[in-house]
């Protein structure tokens, strides 16, 4: 798919805010907030924040979708940025920004499916080196 922007994107995953704990969740102590999949044939990830997570309220209070670009710096340019852009898992570049206010999560890897949803599992915490403030840029 592309849009007026002239950026390719396609579908990675659905993103919805709980409140309810859910199994096998992952903690991130950086974003208070653990992250859990749904167990179906389609990417779905659930994400539920503590109080005081320090993310954009529009992270936390709506779903998001995520969306596969070949050129993050290129997609986000002149959007307003929520979190990112940012490197959570190795050869996984994410930016979330804010879309007619409802966050839109934009992803660049080379990494097949298999490979980043096997490192997401083994993985403790996110990797927020280089990320000083959620929201900031």
């Amino acid at each position: 798919m592309t849009n007026e922007t002239n950026f390719k994107y396609s579908f990675h995953y659905l993103g919805i805010p709980t409140q309810e704990v859910k199994p096998n969740e992952h903690y991130s102590e950086k974003f208070k907030m653990y992250t859990s999949d749904n167990p179906g044939k389609f990417r779905i990830q659930f994400h539920r924040f503590e109080e005081d997570s320090p993310l954009h309220p529009l992270i936390k209070n709506n779903p998001h979708i995520a969306f596969k670009v070949e050129n993050l710096m290129t997609a986000i340019q002149g959007q307003e940025t929520l979190l990112g852009p940012y490197e959570p898992i190795e050869g996984y570049e994410v930016a979330i920004i804010n879309d007619g206010g409802m966050p839109i999560e934009l992803v660049e890897t080379n990494l097949t499916d298999e490979e980043l949803w096997g490192k997401a599992k083994e993985q403790n915490d996110l990797n927020t080196d280089g990320l000083n403030q959620p929201g900031s840029r």
